[in-house]
């Protein structure tokens, strides 16, 4: 059967090219993601930057460590220490000494059009340890002056800035790395009053012994030299947190490409054997056994998964190095970020894609291999015998494990359904539960939405009724692609809109404020500006902090929540209403807590022992627990336990009579001098509602991407098929009188009714997926109703009809052309 095997790959071929491309391509996106997510496993370490020329930095404590059963576990500080006093002083007298501050800055007026948005200040003597060297004007020498990075203004021009005005006495290049502005190093001392770090001018040794006669060893004082330095830089690890983002959408692209993979390639090899039965039927008339059949089906399955896994890995290693220019250009990863030389996503891929075709190919080879003789006397184009007990097995089986787990999950752990992970593979098991069941509804689908058609004058929809009813292999075949296209987009967009849209409801549920008053990103008012706001007539304030705290739950995690320091609970309560499950907000105190349904512990009047911001450790008792949400509802201490957070938001209730007009005119007025922000809590709410990270979209992006190419691949390919099976039928259909256009139109119409069916069962599984995340979110205590991405949902359906169309015309056109006329 080898011989036969090769001289049907080699007769065949038009049936097997889309399974040739389709596999090629899913090996080629799978050698792709693979190089990709290998180049992603090892970040290089980042040189310093702003402190590559200096001698020492040292810098305060900024970590908190935990020992635990299981080794030290080790979290950043949401409030870093300063280096002491008693230690400064004894390194000034081993060299000079400079503190490091940053604090953001913000351009106002003309200006902020060309201005960079994420401009930073700091200390000029700070300037020379990057280094930056002076290309125009002079250093700042009053408090008015700076120096600032890059061309986007030039000396002698002044500056609007939450800061106040400021003239721009001096210009340096910029270095990549950060958009700086320079102030004198006094105006930046009363800026940002407290800094982390400062260098020394001396020999490390000297300044490492100064450290240890000087402060505790537990203390968390670093002295940072060489490579080292770059902990003194502004987020030292975001190249590795980048990474980390882009395994994630990497892992998931190539997941998806693996199952759409699978599917379309069973799907394609289960059509061409339910097309090929009479040739089967006739090789078992010429002696040939099941046996020898199911092995000529395999051995075809070997031949293209061969060619298209080599194929496949060549076209990879071609477009990886262009996926990582894209995402370097899109911002998603570092600059630095190249695709490396290691070999194993080469032999995943190549055996990945062999066992993919030979997978794909099995359940069809056991159909191949009951083929019966008679089959060679069949003429009848109605398909029977579609549901095999296998397929009903199979798919009941799925569709009930998917049912199950997500019951399971909504009454242990409602949660999990949020999670990316859960949400991205969820459906995929309810698709191909779907799929296997889809000739059991392929034909009473086909009647409803034929139903009308079939009544109106004319041939057409009765022909499509009785085609696409008959033929139901065919219409499941076509069916299947677009159900996993409409299904992915439908789940995939529909859950991030949703999780999307209960955030934002979360946020607005929260804010009962008529005003709130926010400051620039980074920066806090100052008492001053919380005596302006108070002395508004008719507003009534509530100033909170933003932080962090943390706990050891299972002796071994240290878990981080972010939390907010209410400066009073009875004016917090008018301004806020937090989810609460059990306890009140006026039972909190500077000895309690406000926590979440996810915490460890989460029983009214226990206590918790918690590290603040700063790293003190403290117990606390619980005065009120929240629902546990979409995950964002963090927890609430009061200002005590958050010392040294800066007051970056106040809510603004109206005081009875009061004008909301005139109060938001008097807010203005009082935060204006700092850059403060003054927004209706409605418009608060939504520009504070969270949206999806790039890396999602992109991630998303991509895996609908690589759906909608394999759609395109499977209906091209089962058209080609399919309609090369049907010229009799449609030479027929012109021997008694129907033109070409006509036979052309019926074709069409098929087709969309096809695609039509697939739509609805795509639309079906991105219901229930759907439905289980709003109940999900029903039983977090945050009710929101699901949301369908129906625009995206009607883009891709009218896609995939598209496709359709266009196969099955171009498929059909020249044959029952050159039929007719040798008819004729």
């Amino acid at each position: 059967m080898l011989i036969t095997a090769l001289r049907t790959l080699r007769t065949r071929w038009p049936a097997f090219t889309g399974s040739f491309v389709a596999l090629s391509l899913g090996v080629a996106l799978l050698t792709v993601m693979g190089l990709a997510l290998a180049s992603t496993l090892e970040a290089p370490d980042r040189e310093p930057e702003r402190f590559a020329a200096a001698p020492v930095v040292v810098r305060g404590q900024d970590t908190l460590r935990v020992p635990t059963p299981s080794g030290e576990k080790t979290k950043k500080l949401a409030r870093p220490h300063p280096v002491p006093a008693p230690l400064v002083t004894r390194l000034k007298e081993l060299g000079t000494v400079v503190e490091d501050r940053s604090f953001p800055v913000r351009v106002h007026g003309d200006h902020s059009r060309h201005a960079p948005g994420d401009l930073v200040g700091h200390p000029w003597s700070t300037a020379a340890f990057a280094p930056y060297r002076l290309d125009a004007g002079r250093a700042p020498r009053t408090a008015d002056e700076v120096v600032v990075t890059g061309d986007w203004t030039a000396p002698g021009e002044r500056l609007r800035t939450d800061r106040g005005t400021l003239r721009v006495v001096g210009t340096v290049p910029g270095l990549g790395f950060e958009d700086a502005v320079f102030f004198t190093d006094v105006r930046a001392s009363r800026l940002a009053p407290v800094g982390a770090q400062l260098v020394v001018d001396a020999e490390a040794p000297a300044v490492r012994k100064a450290v240890r006669d000087s402060v505790p060893a537990g203390a968390g004082v670093r002295v940072l030299t060489g490579d080292e330095r770059r902990y003194a830089d502004a987020d030292p690890d975001r190249d590795r947190e980048a990474l980390t983002a882009l395994n994630a959408l990497f892992g998931t692209a190539g997941g998806v490409t693996a199952f759409v993979s699978v599917f379309v390639v069973a799907s394609t090899f289960a059509f061409a054997v339910a097309q090929r039965r009479r040739e089967f039927g006739l090789l078992r008339t010429a002696g040939a056994t099941p046996g020898q059949l199911r092995r000529m089906v395999l051995t075809e399955a070997l031949g293209v998964g061969v060619l298209a896994s080599g194929a496949g890995c060549a076209l990879g290693a071609y477009a990886a190095p262009l996926l990582a220019a894209q995402v370097v250009d899109r911002g998603l990863a570092p600059a630095w970020f190249t695709i490396g030389d290691p070999t194993w996503p080469y032999h995943l891929a190549f055996w990945t894609g062999l066992g993919v075709a030979l997978s794909g190919a099995t359940a069809a080879a056991w159909r191949a291999g009951r083929t019966g003789p008679v089959e060679a006397l069949r003429e009848a184009s109605v398909d029977t015998g579609t549901m095999t007990r296998g397929r009903w097995v199979c798919g009941a089986g799925l569709l009930l494990t998917a049912l199950v787990t997500l019951g399971v999950s909504l009454s242990g752990d409602p949660g999990d359904l949020l999670h990316r992970k859960t949400y991205v593979t969820r459906p995929m098991l309810l698709i191909t539960a779907v799929a296997l069941l889809a000739p059991v509804v392929v034909r009473p689908a086909t009647r409803l939405l034929t139903w009308l058609p079939a009544r109106l004058p004319g041939a057409t929809g009765l022909l499509v009724r009785a085609n696409t009813a008959a033929g139901v292999r065919r219409t499941a075949a076509v069916a299947a692609p677009v159900l996993v296209t409409v299904a992915l987009t439908g789940s995939l967009l529909g859950a991030v809109a949703t999780l999307n849209e209960a955030k934002a409801a979360e946020v607005r549920e929260r804010t009962a404020a008529a005003f709130v008053v926010t400051a620039p990103s980074g920066t806090g008012f100052d008492a001053a500006a919380l005596d302006r706001l108070r002395a508004v007539p008719g507003a009534e304030i509530s100033p909170t902090s933003s932080g962090a705290v943390y706990t050891l739950e299972d002796g071994v995690a240290l878990i981080r929540s972010d939390l907010r320091a209410v400066a009073d609970p009875e004016a917090f309560t008018a301004t806020t209403r937090l989810p609460l499950a059990a306890g009140k907000v006026s039972g909190l105190d500077d000895h309690s807590i406000i926590v979440n349904e996810e915490w460890e512990e989460h029983t009214i009047g226990r206590s918790v022992g918690v590290w603040l911001g700063d790293g003190t450790r403290k117990t606390l008792r619980i005065a009120a627990v929240m629902h546990t949400g979409t995950g964002d509802n963090g927890v609430y201490v009061t200002a005590a336990n958050a010392a040294g957070a800066p007051v970056d938001r106040v809510d603004v209730a109206l005081a009875d009579g009061a004008d909301a007009d005139a109060v938001a005119a008097g807010l203005r007025e009082a935060v204006t001098p700092v850059g403060g922000r003054v927004a209706s809590g409605d418009q608060w709410a939504a520009a504070a509602s969270p949206g999806s990270k790039d890396t999602t979209r992109a991630g998303l992006f991509l895996v609908l991407g690589i759906a909608l190419l394999y759609t395109g691949i499977s209906v091209v390919n089962t058209m080609l098929t399919a309609t090369s099976d049907r010229v009799r039928e449609l030479t027929v259909l012109r021997l008694t009188g129907a033109t070409e256009g006509q036979v052309l139109r019926l074709l069409a119409v098929e087709s969309l009714t096809v695609t039509a069916v697939g739509t609805l069962l795509g639309l079906l599984v991105a219901g229930l997926n759907l439905a289980g995340m709003g109940a999900a979110l029903n039983l977090l205590a945050v009710p929101t109703a699901p949301v369908v991405p129906w625009a995206a949902v009607a883009t891709v359906a009218g896609a995939c009809a598209t496709l359709t169309v266009a196969a099955t015309l171009t498929s059909a056109t020249l044959p029952t052309r050159r039929h007719a006329l040798a008819r004729e």
